[in-house]
């Protein structure tokens, strides 16, 4: 059915929604936060110095060209996502300040 052009939008909006509950639910039932994070800009954003450099889809390797760093674009955007929610949460774990 998400073949669908006219209703594949909406079952897939609800397919993220019920993941969403599910993810409440169990943080909930294991005395665990859930915290949402906006991922705008954290693949092209230096997880070590905050440098926002954009990129095209096909880079899969981020390189940043401030400080060097080099890995994967998926796990660059993991480190900036879990800073995120660490300073959500008012733990020490810095996010670079222009995300």
């Amino acid at each position: 059915m998400v073949h669908n052009r006219c209703l594949s939008k909406s079952i897939s909006d609800a397919a993220w929604s019920r993941f969403a509950q599910y993810l409440s639910y169990k943080a909930e039932s294991a005395d665990r936060a859930l915290v949402r994070v906006n991922p705008a800009y954290t693949t092209q954003t230096c997880s070590k110095c905050g440098h926002r450099e954009a990129k095209k889809l096909s880079d899969r390797v981020h390189h940043c060209s401030c400080c060097g760093f080099v890995c994967d674009r998926d796990h660059n955007a993991s480190l900036n996502i879990l800073a995120l929610g660490t300073q959500r949460l008012g733990f020490a774990l810095e996010a670079p300040s222009n995300l």
